[in-house]
């Protein structure tokens, strides 16, 4: 199982849920929405478990936390992974828009003068302009597009970019969401949980319910779970071994 983007020190019980994941056996990248909660965060991948932990400054705390840059410059080089980033363009945030766009930059100026990062990119109602960063910012890594619903020209173009795209059982719940994902590029698709935000039946989905999202993208592929299962394993294998980002053995998911 592969929980490419989920929130693991928010959960009421972190400790807890980073240890089923290990006996489970679950891949996951274990995102932060601001750079001084990415020590703490570490601590939760249980040195030599399958988590990962990403750095990120989540859009909807830019505006709060935008003095933490040079915090996030100061830890890049710990980790291959950034996230949560992007850019959130709902009404509620839509008065700190420029400096999410400041904070953003920023962030993908940082990647690509470190040499290249996985990022794990938030674009809530703000598809065409987080594209429009990562067209100018082409080397700051490889971004993984986290609950992607832009329109059929934004998902042409993110994959025109070489973006890839995490996708979860909550997202595939509504007709939107599923239409969205059939025209993602099989081979840039993962799983992801956006646990504990995203919910299912109002609780907070939790890594290991990705499954749920697996046996959906059989049905909408048309093919056997345990197909869809190898080709996302296929994938993660694939993203981690891109030579253009800066990934050293240690960081490996795989």
């Amino acid at each position: 199982m592969i929980d490419f983007h989920c929130h693991l020190d928010l959960y009421s019980e972190p400790l807890q849920v980073a240890r089923e994941c290990r006996r489970r056996g679950i891949y996951v990248l274990s995102v932060t929405t601001t750079p001084s909660a990415w020590t703490g965060t570490n601590a939760l991948s249980l040195s030599d478990s399958r988590i990962r932990t990403a750095l990120g400054l989540h859009p909807q705390l830019a505006h709060e936390r935008h003095g933490e840059l040079r915090l996030f410059d100061e830890l890049i080089s710990q980790t291959a992974y950034v996230g949560e980033v992007g850019l959130d363009g709902g009404p509620e945030f839509r008065p700190h828009w420029s400096v999410q766009q400041r904070v953003l930059e920023h962030i993908l100026d940082s990647c690509t003068r470190a040499g290249g990062r996985i990022l794990s990119v938030h674009s809530r109602r703000a598809s065409k302009h987080v594209l429009d960063m990562l067209e100018k910012y082409p080397n700051a890594g490889t971004p993984v597009l986290h609950w992607f619903l832009g329109s059929r020209q934004d998902i042409d173009r993110a994959n025109g970019l070489g973006c890839w795209f995490s996708v979860g059982p909550a997202m595939l719940q509504s007709d939107r969401g599923r239409a969205t994902v059939i025209r993602m590029p099989r081979d840039r698709v993962l799983t992801e949980s956006d646990g504990p935000f995203a919910q299912l039946d109002g609780a907070p989905v939790l890594p290991w319910q990705v499954n749920e999202a697996t046996t959906v993208l059989a049905t909408l592929w048309g093919v056997p779970r345990t197909e869809v299962a190898e080709t996302l394993q296929a994938n993660l294998r694939r993203l981690v071994a891109f030579p253009t980002t800066q990934i050293t053995p240690s960081d490996k998911l795989l």
